[in-house]
């Protein structure tokens, strides 16, 4: 079953933006937001985590949990701690926003709970510096991004999701074509041409999809 997301924040609406945000990415991926009190106040509660938590763990789903701030941090370690060693679920030390992106994502392909944490903690870190020279042997093609908000957040998930479904090393730009964080740090806007590259047993396929995906105006 695939790893679920919990957004753990001061705000309940910052955690439903973000939850939000992270389902246009990932539609197939169970999320949950526990932001705020009990009463509706800024903060965190031990109860809306743990509910939160509680009811992913019992349907069967691996959870990671995401926190904007230390004290939501040290509620979400509470919960976990009082469920015992063992359980699959862990905290991510990552930004809110783009660690619960990169993290959905990733949940979204079928990454295995270890794998999305560190997707999500990623992409808190500075991205590797895009390849140089593409591989001798690789496959190749260069397309026009054709849509209007060129590869930012949603086109750039569509394209990881896709890319990651081959099994194939795949490359845009020389950027990791699997990393939502990598692609979007290219800032390719409309208008921009993409080198997909690809090597392995469906490099072939791999770049004919992202091409005909990236043509197609993600449609």
């Amino acid at each position: 079953m695939r790893v679920a997301l919990v957004v753990v924040a001061h705000s309940a609406r910052l955690a439903e933006g973000v939850v939000e945000v992270a389902a246009q990415m990932a539609p197939d991926v169970a999320l949950r937001a526990a932001g705020g009190t009990d009463d509706g106040g800024i903060g965190t509660s031990f109860d809306r985590v743990s509910h939160a938590v509680g009811e992913l763990l019992e349907a069967g789903h691996p959870v990671a949990v995401l926190t904007d701030l230390g004290s939501a941090t040290m509620t979400a370690a509470a919960v976990l701690e009082l469920l015992g060693e063992g359980v699959p679920a862990r905290i991510a030390d990552a930004p809110l926003v783009e660690g619960s992106v990169a993290a959905a994502v990733a949940a979204q392909i079928g990454r295995e709970l270890g794998d999305v944490v560190a997707a999500a903690e990623g992409a808190g870190a500075p991205p590797a510096p895009p390849a140089g020279d593409v591989p001798a042997g690789a496959h190749t093609r260069t397309v026009t991004l054709v849509n209007d908000i060129g590869l930012h957040a949603r086109p750039a998930a569509m394209l990881a999701n896709l890319a990651a479904g081959f099994d194939a090393e795949v490359t845009v730009n020389g950027a990791d074509a699997t990393s939502v964080t990598a692609l979007i740090l290219l800032d390719l806007p409309m208008g921009a041409e993409l080198e997909v590259a690809a090597t392995g047993r469906e490099a072939r396929e791999a770049v004919e999809a992202v091409t005909a995906l990236v043509a197609s105006g993600f449609a």
